[in-house]
């Protein structure tokens, strides 16, 4: 890097102490969110989504600008978990976009990249609102381009791009009322200043250093995950035992020989496991797969390139460190030619929805749900999740139901980049993930399914009851760490420190007069003498009224109740 220029290995480096400056501030980004709820994890999702894209930039070998810029960008892309993760991967992709090839960038390459970058993020958001990261990034952006006009220094440009970046954060509250009311600013703003922050520092020469907790807890957000996906099953029931991903940088020699066709290339790795996902570029090649024979899948791959990052897992015996279940042995290998007899026909639709707990699991598996993605309010999947349970259902219709709100922009974006035919039905509960699952039939068509999946949504409200991580006062209600909140659909209604008097204010807010039943997913900390007490109480209220109690056994939440 010169004092007027940029090019790719300080780019990186921006990025990486960008990413770095945010991990260090996950707490407090965390910490802003309007709801006092145990699952505000923008911070967390942020920071998971640009530790993708690092990883992403550290495999790639090339001191292109541009590059650079978009390996970052597909690694956010691919990444991306809740929706501040989308909304900054969407800015980083546009970021990516102006630069192309560029080796070195000048100021004025810069301001623009910062300007495409808002262009491509309101894009993506059906309904832009203002005082989120949104405005941060948006008045950036135009510091940025003023900057340009007058600055050839890359460091005074960005410090134009920081100092704004920091005003507009401090004006969100002017722009949104809830935040004001609260008292913070803008999380997603917040967490997108310390990006901003981070990359300034490169520029300058300053060194922000990854602290010790960032990967301590990634590991232990996806070690949690993990550890509840693998007590679903057995290390016996574990057919492909391998977690192989491997990259390839296209070599033309070997392309010669060995023409590369995605679509070819996919249907192949398909005969040697599941859980697969090819993504590549005009350089670049990634594969991840669960194989029995990862030696299989390295070769095949290296017949069009150089294998420039591998990585295999044993995962029986991580299954086996995870559960203290006595390691399975592996299956013994068996001809592609056995294994593509096996491969089942494609199905024409199927429907991939998103859970957390046990219980609500099985519920969407007995409604017929192909595949449940674990995760929810506290382990939003990533993009790559959702695209690698699409694919896992071999159909050519797909209906992804969220289930979150905070998932719904993870989802739309899987669907873009999946090749099979995908329909986000926008859920932003259980209740009306389960009320859609009540409504597909797989006789009808696409069209027909999507339309009655939609009109489920409108005939369930959604109540949930969980507590408060920290004191604040909000939509009329004081509430105290540690009280319970009732919240029916977005709204708090009730608070208090009797778990069953806040669910009773919630019930009354919910049912109405042509309510006819009521469905309580108790949660895994719930009492029984209080759901005893809420089921009695329903029924003494509301003589017309049926109950239904269902073991959720969800984190946090006590209770997620549906009225119909």
């Amino acid at each position: 890097m010169t004092e007027t220029t940029v090019d790719g290995s300080m780019l990186r480096s921006m990025f990486i102490q960008g990413a770095n400056n945010l991990g260090n501030n996950v707490d407090r980004v965390d910490a802003l969110n309007v709801f006092p709820v145990p699952d505000g994890d923008t911070g967390t999702n942020m920071n998971l989504t640009v530790v993708s894209g690092v990883k992403e930039i550290q495999q790639l070998h090339s001191a292109n600008a541009g590059q650079v810029a978009k390996s970052f960008s597909k690694g956010l892309l691919m990444g991306a978990r809740g929706n501040s993760g989308v909304i900054l991967s969407q800015l980083f992709r546009g970021f990516s976009k102006p630069l192309a090839d560029a080796n070195e960038l000048d100021s004025k390459q810069l301001a623009k990249a910062f300007e495409t970058s808002v262009d491509t993020a309101y894009q993506a958001v059906m309904k832009p609102v203002e005082g989120t990261i949104l405005t941060v990034a948006k008045d950036a952006a135009k510091a940025a381009k003023k900057a340009a006009k007058k600055e050839t220094s890359i460091k005074e440009m960005l410090h134009a791009v920081v100092a704004e970046a920091n005003a507009s954060l401090e004006r969100t509250p002017d722009l949104l009322p809830v935040l004001k009311e609260v008292g913070v600013v803008d999380s997603g703003g917040q967490g997108l200043v310390h990006v901003y922050e981070g990359m300034l520092a490169a520029a300058r020469g300053e060194e922000v250093t990854e602290a010790s907790s960032q990967l301590s807890m990634d590991e232990h957000v996806q070690l949690t995950h993990h550890q509840n996906a693998q007590s679903q099953l057995s290390a016996e029931d574990i057919e492909f035992g391998y977690c192989t991903e491997v990259m390839v940088r296209f070599e033309d020699s070997k392309l010669e020989q060995h023409p590369y066709n995605e679509e070819g290339f996919r249907e192949e790795l398909g005969q040697y496991g599941d859980s697969l996902l090819v993504v590549s570029d005009e350089d670049l090649l990634k594969i991840h797969i669960h194989a029995e024979e990862p030696g299989e899948i390295l070769s095949l791959s290296q017949r069009f390139g150089e294998l420039v990052n591998i990585k295999i897992e044993n995962m029986r015996e991580q299954h086996s460190a995870l559960t203290g279940e006595k390691a399975a042995p592996a299956a013994k290998p068996s001809p592609v030619a056995e294994k593509a007899e096996q491969v089942k026909e494609q199905k024409p639709f199927a429907v991939v929805t998103v859970a957390m707990g046990d219980g609500i699991y099985d519920l969407f598996k007995g409604l017929g749900a192909d595949v449940v993605i674990e995760g929810g309010q506290t382990m939003n999947p990533s993009t790559e999740d959702i695209v690698r349970a699409i694919q896992e259902t071999n159909a050519e219709q797909v209906f992804v139901l969220p289930n979150n709100g905070n998932i719904v922009m993870a989802a739309e974006q899987a669907a873009e980049v999946s090749e099979q035919q995908v329909q986000v039905i926008a859920t932003k509960s259980v209740p009306q993930g389960l009320a859609a699952m009540f409504a597909f039939e797989p006789e009808r068509t696409t069209a027909e399914n999507e339309e009655a999946m939609k009109e489920g949504l409108t005939l369930v409200t959604t109540g949930q009851v969980t507590h408060a991580v920290r004191d604040t006062t909000i939509e009329g209600h004081s509430i105290k760490e540690g009280d319970f909140m009732g919240i029916c659909e977005s709204e708090i209604v009730s608070s208090g420190q009797s778990v069953t008097d806040v669910a009773e204010r919630l019930v009354q807010a919910m049912v109405q007069e042509d309510t006819e039943i009521v469905t309580i997913l108790t949660g895994a900390d719930a009492k029984e003498e209080n759901t005893s007490y809420l089921v009695d109480y329903i029924e003494k209220e509301y003589d017309d009224v049926e109950v239904e109690v269902h073991a959720g056994k969800q984190p946090l939440y006590d209770y997620i109740l549906a009225s119909e």
